[in-house]
């Protein structure tokens, strides 16, 4: 599976970390050597084995885009956090089809060696063990993760962390959207919330949290595929308790 063989790749820089350069994008944005190295391998192994496919990824950009599937790829998703020695981070790759269907999601977090993977035929699972979202009676059994982007006004997201807490519920962050969107689709978490995210950091996850019986807000709408999106999720039942959170962000 090319997502352990890439994330093992980048955990050999993560173990080494003193001989990585690193340049800034903008804020919260790193990149080193050890992303360009992974998402080359990457878009390598998946371009020769589907010519035909287009590709889109954070490092390399966008690649025959106008072909029937696509490959969305974040070789490390929460770069801030493997700079800075954290678990906290993995490589994502999704499988997006032209009517915005996403049939196949890969995540592979290399400190834990968790495989997550979706697909219409095996279902969500962790290492090969089925998953479901989680079954909760009230918003209060659960946690919330919660990302941050400066491209989107903080007032929203301000206005979604006092409409949990009005709810008595609770919430987290952690430096990787891909994963806090798998843990929806695994039961870790029961719901998310990003007011601006790009589509290589959820896409793969967006595609587990469905498989899983979750539900998701349209990320691909108004083409977030390119520009990004606002991103919620949840397990089953709580969409009207999300939406009801989201409404009083605006």
């Amino acid at each position: 599976m090319i997502a352990r063989e890439a994330g093992l790749l980048a955990l050999k820089y993560f173990r080494d970390p003193d001989h990585l350069k690193w340049e800034s994008k903008g804020p919260q944005d790193w990149v080193s050597q050890a992303d360009r190295e992974v998402e080359k391998r990457i878009r390598e192994y998946l371009l020769d084995l589907f010519p035909q496919d287009g590709f889109l990824g954070e490092e390399s950009g966008k690649y025959q885009m106008d072909a029937p599937g696509i490959w969305v790829v974040d070789p490390i998703d929460g770069t801030s956090c493997f700079r800075r020695g954290m678990p906290e981070w993995c490589v994502s790759i999704a499988y997006v089809l032209s009517d915005r269907r996403i049939p196949l999601g890969v995540i592979y977090q290399p400190c834990t060696d968790e495989l997550f993977s979706a697909d219409p035929e095996t279902g969500m699972r962790i290492n090969g063990t089925q998953m479901e979202a989680a079954k909760i009676e009230t918003f209060q059994d659960g946690v919330v993760g919660i990302g941050y982007s400066w491209k989107a006004d903080p007032e929203k997201t301000l206005g979604v962390l006092q409409a949990i807490i009005d709810k008595q519920g609770n919430f987290e962050s952690m430096g990787s959207g891909a994963l806090m969107v798998a843990y929806v689709a695994c039961g870790r978490y029961i719901g998310f919330y990003e007011s601006f995210i790009n589509s290589w950091d959820c896409l793969a996850a967006i595609s587990m949290v469905r498989t899983a019986g979750g539900w998701t807000s349209d990320f691909l709408a108004d083409n977030g595929l390119l520009e990004g999106n606002f991103l919620s999720a949840c397990a089953p039942g709580l969409e009207p308790v999300m939406e009801e959170i989201i409404k009083k962000s605006n």
